[in-house]
């Protein structure tokens, strides 16, 4: 029961007041999901604004309109999220309840953070279109600056409002460096989870690897026509979340790093399986989608590479829950006995002092 644990050390501390930063990065947060949810709702209704001509998201409006309500409970739920890590309530809601859904968010969003600006920067030095390769027959090119601009200050105020919410409830898990980790820290289960998860990291990243340096094996043949400099650019990022992942997994797996701080390789596993295993299954979750052309079908590689690294991330976070439930049980055991052996030590010295 991680959560139970978790939310138990919280029970004793004093609601922390929100502030003016905490409230600024809320107000942020809030106001940057209007535009995308606004034009969902438009889309809903049946408006085709930013939507051209023979646009392949006018082939299934049903799909579509099911699609586009999901997305908007998505982006309600950071409205949500925002209040709940700046609201004395949510300093008590269980922690796989906040937990689960931000490090969805986290890792929904800060692909986007990362890569969206270098698409930009790849149009400035190159001339290559920011957007996604073949966006012009889905969108608009102003709907992608508009909504991922939205999204990349969603995941900068949400990522800011967590970390001083989690410093704040629970900071002392990771205090201390790896090196000064007990070995009771990190169990054989933990260790053979950690090194599985890497591996699978490391072999989704291939594929990646492949595409961004040019490769056309495994890919659709809608993606091969469609390939830009961005496209590089958007497999690169996949290549460098999965080497975060890897390096933070096995840093606290192996107990490696001297002098690293413990929230390093945390931060590092966090940020990273977010990115694979909730891009995977969004990736997933797409290519079930009915495709107006053939081509633009997902291959055998490209499905198994999105399965894999779904399933590195979703192991990297079963096994991160599990780390921080036996440093909360350890914490508190280690503080009973340290307890008891002070007791101790003050009942010898008041026998020698009779």
């Amino acid at each position: 029961m991680a959560e139970t644990t978790l939310a138990s050390t919280s029970r004793g501390l004093h609601p922390a007041p929100v502030g003016r930063l905490r409230a600024v990065l809320r107000a942020a947060a809030v106001i940057s999901c209007v535009p995308y949810v606004a034009l969902k709702i438009a889309w809903i209704a049946g408006s085709r604004v930013g939507i051209p001509d023979g646009s392949v998201l006018l082939d299934h409006p049903g799909v579509m309109a099911v699609a586009n309500s999901v997305t908007v409970l998505m982006d309600a739920a950071v409205v949500v999220l925002a209040l709940l890590l700046t609201q004395d309530w949510g300093r008590r809601v269980p922690a796989w309840l906040l937990a689960l859904p931000m490090w969805v968010a986290t890792g929904l969003l800060t692909p986007i953070v990362t890569g969206f600006p270098l698409q930009l920067l790849a149009k400035v030095f190159t001339g290559a279109q920011s957007a996604p390769a073949g966006s012009e027959r889905f969108l608009a090119e102003w709907v992608f600056g508009v909504v991922y601009t939205g999204f990349i200050v969603q995941g900068l105020a949400l990522g800011a409002l967590f970390a001083l919410y989690a410093r704040d409830r629970w900071g002392h898990l990771w205090r201390g460096t790896v090196w000064e980790l007990p070995s009771s820290a990190v169990g054989p289960r933990l260790r053979t989870a950690g090194v599985a998860a890497s591996v699978l990291a490391a072999l989704s990243a291939v594929p990646h690897v492949m595409w961004a340096a040019g490769s056309t094996a495994g890919l659709s043949q809608g993606r091969i026509d469609g390939r830009a400099a961005d496209f590089r650019l958007l497999e690169g990022t996949y290549v460098l979340f999965a080497a975060l992942t890897v390096t933070g997994v096995l840093m606290l797996a192996l107990r490696r790093g001297r002098g690293v701080t413990l929230k390093t390789p945390l931060a590092l596993a966090w940020v990273g399986s977010g990115a694979l295993g909730c891009w995977g299954g969004w990736l997933l979750v797409a290519s079930a989608m009915p495709a107006a052309d053939g081509a633009d079908r997902a291959t055998t590689l490209m499905l198994l590479t999105y399965c894999v690294q779904m399933i590195a991330g979703l192991v990297v976070l079963a096994a991160g829950a599990y780390f921080l439930r036996r440093r909360g049980q350890g914490g508190q055991a280690g503080g009973r006995a340290e307890s008891r052996a002070n007791g101790r030590a003050r009942g010898r010295i008041r026998g020698r002092a009779a």
